[in-house]
C-alpha cells in the first residue's frame, strides 16, 4: 500500500516535499517511482529511485529531487522553481517482483 501526501496550491517559483509511505517488510528492495497526470495529458513519469541510482524526466532534471527513508518506508520527492507546468496530480509507484504498484495520488496546483 503506498500512501501520498503534500500536494497543495503553491505560487510560481515555489517549493513543495511530496511523501510516499509505503508498507513491506522489504520497502528498501523497491524501485520507487513518482509520476503525474496533468489535465488533459496523458501519464508521465517524473522521477524514480533505485539502490543508490536516481533519475528524472528531462522537464524536471536540476528542480526535482528524489530520495527515501528505507527506515521510515518512505520516498520524498522535492520540488522547487515549481512551474504552473507542473500542476497535476503526482503518484507514487513501486516496482517489485516484476509488478508495479500505484498508489492514490496528490494534487499539486502551481499558479502564475
Amino acid at each position: 500500500q503506498l500512501q501520498a501526501s503534500g500536494g497543495g496550491l503553491v505560487q510560481a517559483g515555489d517549493s513543495l516535499r511530496l511523501s510516499c509511505a509505503a508498507s513491506g517488510r522489504t520497502f528498501s528492495s523497491y524501485a520507487m517511482h513518482w509520476n503525474r497526470q496533468g489535465p488533459g495529458k496523458e501519464r508521465e513519469f517524473v522521477a524514480g529511485i533505485s539502490g543508490d541510482s536516481t533519475y528524472y524526466a528531462d522537464s524536471v532534471k536540476g528542480r526535482f529531487t528524489i530520495s527515501r527513508d528505507n527506515a521510515k518506508n518512505t520516498v520524498y520527492l522535492q520540488m522547487n522553481s515549481l512551474e504552473p507546468e507542473d500542476t497535476a496530480v503526482y503518484y507514487c509507484a513501486a516496482a517489485a517482483g516484476g509488478a508495479y504498484y500505484w498508489g492514490q495520488g496528490t494534487q499539486v496546483t502551481v499558479s502564475s
